[in-house]
C-alpha cells in the first residue's frame, strides 16, 4: 500500500492509468488467494469481517509491505496462491465425496457394535446370576477349602516342632535312665522289686531323672502348638483333655508297643472273642507302676508346680490304647449278639475296677464313649431288651419261679417275694449298674425307657397269668403273683427316691421342656418332684393291685355271706335275757361265719405279705361292717337278750378275730359297735335318748347327746331307726 504525504496532502496520482489498474486488479485477486489461502472454514468458523481484513492486511504487509519494488512479486504470489487455490479445491471435492462414504461405514459399524453391545447386555443378566449362584454354591467349598489350609498350616507347626522334640529326644539320655530303672514294670512283682531294692547308684540316678523330667516337662509346657490330637473320630465325642504330658508319653512308649505287638498284629493273643486278655493286661500295668509314679514321680511333679497326678496321666495313655482297640474291634463282632455282649460285659467289668480300685476321673475318657457311639449304643439296648427278655421268658416258665427263696427265713420273708420278681428286680438293678456311667444323660434315659418298656412287659406277663387264676383267687399262685406286683411297685417307688433316678428326673424335664412333650401341669409336677420318672409304672401296677385285692375280699366276702345265713334267721325277738343264762356263749348259728372268717385270715396272712394282708382285711372289714349292719341288724328287731347276744357275738368273738393285726378292732366295725350300743342301752338311758332325740330343735345338741353315750359315725335318722327296732319297752306310750 502507498504511503500518505508527510504534510496532509492529498496522495499522488500514479504516474499512469494502466498502472494502477494492474495494481488495483492485483490487489483483487490477492484478496481473493488470500481469502482463499486463509480457508473458507476459518472465516465461515468467525464470522467477523473485521478479523478478515486484519488478516489481508497484515499478509500483504508481510508479502508486499510499503516498498512498491515488491509489487513485482504480485505475480509469482498470485500465480502460488491459484495454484493453492486449485489444490484446496480438488481437495475439498475429494472429501466432499469421502465423507458420506465414510458417515455411512461409520454409521454401519456404530449399528453393528449397538447390536453387539445389546447381545452382551442380554447375555450378561443369566451370565452374573450363573456366576452369583456359583459363587453361593463354592463358598462352603471355599470355607472348607479355608479351614483345610489352616489345618493343613497347624499340622506343618506341629510337624516342624515334633521334629525339633525328636532331635531333642535323640540328644537325651532320658529313656536311658528309665532303662536304669528297670522300666516298664511288667510284672507287679517286678515293680515291688525296684520299690524295694532302689538300684545302685540311686541318688545320682534319681537326680538325674529328675532333672530330665522337669527338662521334657518345661519343653512341652512352654508350646502352645501341642494340643490333643485326637486319633478317634469325632462320633466318639470325646471330652476335650489336654495332650499327656512329654515325659509321661515317653515312659508309656514301651508299653505302648507292647500292647500294639500283641494286641493289634497276628499274634495269637489278638482274639478277637477275648477282649478280656487285653483289658487286664492293661489294668495290670496300671496296677504295676502305681507305686513308682506315686512315689518317685509325683514328687517332681509337685516340685515342678505341675499339676498333673502322675498315676492318672499314665492310666489315661493307656486307656487311650483300649478305646483305639475297642474301636477297631466293635465294627467285627457289632452283629453276634454272643460275642458283642460278652464284649460289653468285660468292658464294663473293666471300668469298674478303673474307677474303683485306681480312682480313674469320669471326666476323662473312657470305653463307656466307645459305647455312646450311636450305632454301637442301638445295639447295645437291643442286645440288653433280648437276654432281658430271654430271661423272663425262662424265669417263668417254671413253677419254682412263684416260691420264696426266704421262705424258710421269717425275718428276711416279710414281702414274700416270689423268685421270679426277685430275679427281675435283680435284672433291673443290674441294667442300671450297667449304664449309669454312661457319659451323657440322653443315653441314660433311652436305657430308663428299656427298663420301663420290661417293667411294663413284665407286669403284661403277670398279668395274663393271674387270669388263668382268677377263678381261685386264694389259691398260693394268685398270691405270689400279687405278692409280685406289690413288690416290683414298692422297690420302684423306693428307687424313685434314689439320687440317679432323680438326676435322670431332672434330665427328663429338659428334655420335655425343649421337645414340648409334656404339659405345663406334668412338666410342674415332675419339676417339684410330686411325680417320678417311675410313675406311670407305678399306677398301673397299683391299679393291678388293687384289682386283684378286689377279687380276693370279693371271694372271701362271698364265703363269709354263704356262711352267714344260718345267723341271718337267728330268733333275736326270742332269745333269753343275759340274766337268765349262766353263762353267755357264742351264737351257734355264727359258728361258721366265724370259722370261715377265720380260716381266710389265717390262710392270706401266711400267703401275702404283711402290707398287702393289712389292706385285704381293712377292706373285708369294711364290707363285712356294712353287710352285718345292714342284712342283720337294720333287718331284724331285738328283745334285750337277742341285743346282749348280738353284742357278745361280735364283741366277743368277731373283732377279736382281728385283734391279732390291731388293737382296737371295734374301730374298724363302726357301724356294728354303735349299732350294739343302741340296742344295748339300758331302759332309761334309751328312753331319754328318744325324747331328746325327738325333741331337740338344734341338730348341734342332738350330736351332742349321741356323743354322750358313744355314737360318732351314725346320723341321727339312723340312730333313731335302730331305737325302734328295739322291743323291750315299756307301755309308757312311747
Amino acid at each position: 500500500m502507498l504511503a500518505a504525504g508527510e504534510a496532509g496532502q492529498e496522495p499522488a496520482a500514479p504516474c499512469c492509468p494502466e498502472g494502477g489498474d494492474r495494481v488495483k486488479n492485483a490487489e483483487e485477486k490477492s484478496d481473493m488467494s488470500i481469502a482463499a489461502l486463509v480457508g473458507s472454514d476459518q472465516l465461515t468458523q468467525d464470522g467477523d469481517d473485521d478479523e478478515l481484513l486484519l488478516s489481508v492486511s497484515a499478509f500483504i504487509e508481510k508479502e508486499v509491505g510499503s516498498d512498491l519494488k515488491s509489487l513485482k512479486k504480485l505475480g509469482k504470489l498470485i500465480e502460488k496462491m491459484t495454484e493453492d487455490k486449485i489444490k484446496l479445491e480438488e481437495q475439498v471435492l475429494t472429501i466432499s465425496s469421502e465423507i458420506p462414504k465414510r458417515i455411512q461405514s461409520a454409521l454401519k459399524d456404530a449399528e453393528e457394535s449397538k447390536q453387539v453391545l445389546n447381545q452382551f447386555l442380554e447375555q450378561e443378566a443369566p451370565l452374573f446370576s450363573s456366576i452369583t449362584s456359583h459363587l453361593l454354591t463354592a463358598q462352603p467349598w471355599m470355607d472348607d477349602l479355608g479351614a483345610m489350609i489352616t489345618q493343613i498350616e497347624e499340622i506343618e507347626q506341629h510337624l516342624t516342632y515334633l521334629k525339633w522334640v525328636s532331635q531333642i529326644e535323640e540328644l537325651s539320655d532320658f529313656e536311658e535312665i528309665l532303662a536304669q530303672l528297670h522300666w516298664p514294670f511288667i510284672t507287679h512283682t517286678q515293680s515291688q522289686a525296684v520299690g524295694i531294692n532302689w538300684p545302685a547308684g540311686a541318688p545320682e540316678i534319681y537326680g538325674t531323672l529328675e532333672t530330665l523330667f522337669c527338662q521334657l516337662l518345661k519343653l512341652q509346657a512352654s508350646d502352645e502348638l501341642l494340643t490333643e490330637q485326637k486319633q478317634l473320630p469325632e462320633k466318639y465325642s470325646l471330652p476335650e483333655c489336654p495332650s499327656v504330658i512329654l515325659p509321661i508319653q515317653i515312659m508309656l512308649t514301651p508299653l505302648q508297643k507292647r500292647f500294639k505287638y500283641h494286641f493289634r498284629g497276628s499274634r495269637q493273643t489278638n482274639v478277637i472273642s477275648k477282649p478280656e486278655w487285653y483289658l487286664a493286661q492293661v489294668l495290670m500295668w496300671i496296677g504295676s507302676h502305681a507305686h513308682f509314679l506315686d512315689e518317685k514321680i509325683q514328687p517332681i511333679l509337685d516340685k515342678a508346680g505341675c499339676a498333673v497326678n502322675a498315676r492318672l496321666e499314665f492310666s489315661r495313655g493307656l486307656v487311650m490304647l483300649i478305646l483305639e482297640k475297642l474301636a477297631s474291634d466293635i465294627p467285627c463282632l457289632l452283629y453276634d449278639d454272643n460275642l458283642f455282649c460278652h464284649l460289653v460285659d468285660e468292658v464294663l467289668l473293666f471300668e469298674r475296677e478303673l474307677h474303683s480300685v485306681h480312682g480313674y476321673p469320669s471326666t476323662f475318657a473312657s470305653c463307656m464313649h466307645i459305647l455312646s457311639e450311636e450305632t454301637c449304643f442301638q445295639r447295645w439296648l437291643t442286645v440288653e431288651r433280648k437276654f432281658a427278655l430271654q430271661k423272663m421268658d425262662s424265669m417263668l416258665s417254671s413253677e419254682a419261679v412263684w416260691v420264696s427263696q426266704y421262705k424258710d427265713i421269717t425275718d428276711v420273708d416279710e414281702m414274700k417275694v416270689p423268685d421270679c420278681a426277685e430275679v427281675f428286680m435283680t435284672l433291673l438293678l443290674v441294667i442300671t449298674d450297667r449304664y449309669k456311667n454312661l457319659p451323657t444323660a440322653p443315653r441314660k434315659l433311652q436305657f430308663l425307657e428299656l427298663q420301663k418298656d420290661l417293667v411294663d412287659d413284665f407286669r403284661i406277663r403277670l398279668t395274663q397269668v393271674m387270669k388263668e387264676e382268677t377263678r381261685a383267687p386264694l389259691d398260693f399262685r394268685y398270691c405270689a403273683i400279687l405278692n409280685a406286683v406289690n413288690y416290683i411297685s414298692t422297690v420302684l417307688a423306693d428307687w424313685a427316691d434314689n439320687v440317679f433316678f432323680l438326676q435322670l428326673q431332672q434330665a427328663a424335664l429338659e428334655v420335655f421342656a425343649e421337645n414340648n412333650a409334656l404339659s405345663k401341669l406334668q412338666l410342674g409336677q415332675l419339676a417339684s418332684m410330686e411325680s417320678s420318672v417311675f410313675d406311670d409304672m407305678i399306677n398301673l401296677l397299683e391299679r393291678l393291685k388293687l384289682d386283684m385285692l378286689t377279687r380276693q375280699v370279693d371271694h372271701v366276702f362271698r364265703e363269709v355271706k354263704d356262711a352267714a345265713k344260718l345267723y341271718k334267721k337267728e330268733r333275736w325277738l326270742s332269745l333269753p335275757s343275759q340274766c337268765e343264762q349262766a353263762v353267755m356263749s357264742l351264737s351257734s348259728s355264727a359258728c361258721p361265719l366265724l370259722l370261715t372268717l377265720r380260716d381266710r385270715l389265717l390262710q392270706l396272712e401266711q400267703q401275702l405279705c404283711f402290707s398287702l394282708f393289712r389292706v385285704f382285711w381293712q377292706m373285708l372289714v369294711e364290707k363285712l361292717d356294712m353287710y352285718i349292719y345292714q342284712e342283720i341288724i337294720l333287718a331284724n328287731h331285738f328283745n334285750e337278750g337277742g341285743a346282749a347276744q348280738l353284742q357278745f357275738d361280735m364283741t366277743r368273738n368277731l373283732f377279736p378275730l382281728f385283734s391279732h393285726y390291731c388293737k382296737r378292732p371295734e374301730n374298724y366295725f363302726k357301724h356294728v359297735k354303735e349299732a350294739c350300743i343302741i340296742l344295748n342301752l339300758n331302759i332309761g338311758s334309751a328312753l331319754l335318748l328318744k325324747d331328746v332325740l325327738q325333741s331337740a330343735s338344734e341338730h348341734l345338741s342332738a350330736t351332742a347327746a349321741l356323743n354322750e353315750v358313744g355314737i360318732y359315725k351314725l346320723a341321727q335318722q339312723d340312730v333313731e331307726i335302730l331305737l325302734n327296732l328295739r322291743t323291750n319297752w315299756p307301755n309308757t306310750g312311747k
